[in-house]
């Protein structure tokens, strides 16, 4: 039987666990076995880079905290070593991350996950990691705004050119037909 001052510590460990993951935004499970250290130390200057919290715990533990955080139907997950890595600010960080290095390493593998306090099945887990990074997301929306401006521009210009007689009639007609078929 462990000390008391053992059991002291891993309920320290249990109480941190539990506040760390019920305040995650997501959080993902992996299997980690056969990567080498290069591979790892790698692995976790990214993870760290994205602001993702990355930790190899025992199951027990693991366990234990996410009872306590209120997170059940994980015990097939918690199977095997397992690494978790969970994020407080962003949702879509920890999969993201893992899921590059699932691809770029054969022997590292997501096991599931917890996003927004519900379990996740791992096509949860890849479905989030396919959203873009918000630098794209926020050019795909200025592009969705812009567009139809720059076509009713273009469809202007062609009827202005067209009234002065700039352009020729098949080349205003050509730019006009185009313009009108985005809007």
């Amino acid at each position: 039987m462990p000390s008391k001052k053992v059991l002291e510590a891993k309920q320290k460990i249990v109480e941190n666990l539990a506040d760390e993951f019920s305040q995650a935004q997501s959080i993902v499970f992996a299997d980690y076995r056969g990567l080498t250290v290069a591979e790892d130390t790698e692995m976790r200057t990214a993870i760290r880079k994205a602001g993702v919290t990355y930790q190899v715990i025992k199951n027990s533990l693991s366990s234990r905290a996410l009872e306590k955080a209120g997170l059940e139907g994980l015990e097939d997950i918690l199977q095997g070593p397992t690494a978790v890595a969970y994020s407080k600010d962003e949702i879509i960080a920890p999969s993201r991350v893992l899921k590059n290095f699932e691809k770029k390493f054969d022997r590292f593998q997501i096991k599931g996950g917890v996003i927004e306090g519900r379990v996740a099945t791992l096509e949860d887990i890849n479905r989030l990691a396919t959203i873009p990074e918000p630098e794209v997301l926020y050019g795909q929306l200025v592009f969705g705004l812009l567009y139809p401006i720059t076509s009713l521009a273009i469809v202007l210009n062609a009827i202005k050119e067209k009234k002065e007689g700039g352009a020729t009639g098949e080349e205003t007609a050509e730019v006009a037909a185009t313009a009108e078929a985005t809007l």
